[in-house]
């Protein structure tokens, strides 16, 4: 029995990439305007990660009162109560935001669950009980945009041996545009911006560097195959070769991301969106920006 390999899009596509560039670089400009401006305008919603405070997940044996809950929680001062349901009707989410030390962020967790223990006839199943000091979570405000820096500086490390200058121009074109795009989601949508966001960014950037690299290795050796046509029938020949992959690598990623958004819980809510949404716009970008891109460098030369 013969095997054929697997293909969302036709063996050979003959796709015009290239006739929207310049549409392609308005909308990116247009949409990175307008994330950097709402960024500024309204900023992020960081989580207790970042800010300090206490977060706890829990389960009631029936479906809560969420209006009582909070009325009670509010009376104990101890802080901004964000009290939510997630998944189902019966597991809640209690963040409460503050500063303090650890004795006080601990004081504070036994007086929530005395409190609802005293005023809730059911039972309270704490799965997951967090507390984060304010000193900490500037450490970890730090070592996030260090981590950041150092994956970018690595990267180009990486491109600027393994390609062309011109070539690692365009990837951190790229990189930024999906950088801006996905913190300007987060700020919109105003998803918890948490430790678990910046492993998201991470690992946006490595899927976009990746993409990028497959489409790269084929511009660079039809390069110097097809030394009669010129750079953007070059760039859109390669594109569309690596279209199934591109095509099949970006499905397989988005619906494992999926089954986390659904699944994962309220502690990877925030993640598993910002990964969906970046690892869209990062294969946008290899496509219609890191790519078309090179056309305005002389790369004619690596033939």
């Amino acid at each position: 029995m013969q095997l054929y390999p697997l293909r969302l899009m036709p063996s050979k596509t003959s796709f015009d990439f290239m006739r929207l560039k310049n549409i392609n670089y308005v909308i990116s400009i247009a949409l990175s305007v307008i994330s950097i401006g709402w960024l500024c305008f309204a900023g992020l919603n960081f989580g207790i990660d970042f800010v300090g405070g206490i977060s706890i997940e829990a389960r009631t044996s029936i479906a809560p009162n969420l209006p009582q809950m909070r009325e009670v929680l509010g009376k104990l001062h101890i802080g901004e109560v964000v009290l939510q349901t997630f998944g189902n009707e019966n597991d809640i989410s209690i963040k409460v935001g503050g500063s303090g030390n650890e004795a006080d962020l601990m004081k504070n967790i036994e007086l929530i669950k005395t409190t609802l223990k005293a005023h809730f006839p059911y039972e309270i199943d704490y799965r997951k009980v967090d507390f984060v000091g304010p000193q900490v979570g500037r450490q970890l405000i730090e070592s996030g945009a260090m981590a950041l820096t150092l994956s970018f500086l690595a990267i180009m490390i990486y491109i600027w041996i393994r390609f062309e200058w011109q070539f690692g121009v365009g990837v951190l074109i790229a990189l930024i545009h999906d950088s801006i795009m996905s913190i300007g989601f987060m700020s919109i949508t105003q998803l918890d911006f948490s430790l678990s966001s910046i492993a998201a960014m991470l690992t946006i950037i490595g899927y976009s560097v990746n993409d990028s690299v497959v489409i790269y290795d084929r511009i660079r050796e039809n390069l110097r195959k097809y030394r009669q046509k010129t750079t953007e029938e070059i760039i859109n020949l390669s594109v569309n070769e690596t279209l199934s992959r591109t095509t099949l690598t970006v499905l397989t990623v988005l619906l494992s991301n999926i089954a986390l958004i659904i699944f994962g819980g309220e502690a990877l809510r925030s993640f598993s969106i910002m990964v969906f949404f970046g690892i869209a716009a990062g294969t946008y970008s290899s496509i219609f920006i890191s790519a078309p891109i090179l056309t305005l460098f002389k790369i004619e030369k690596f033939r």
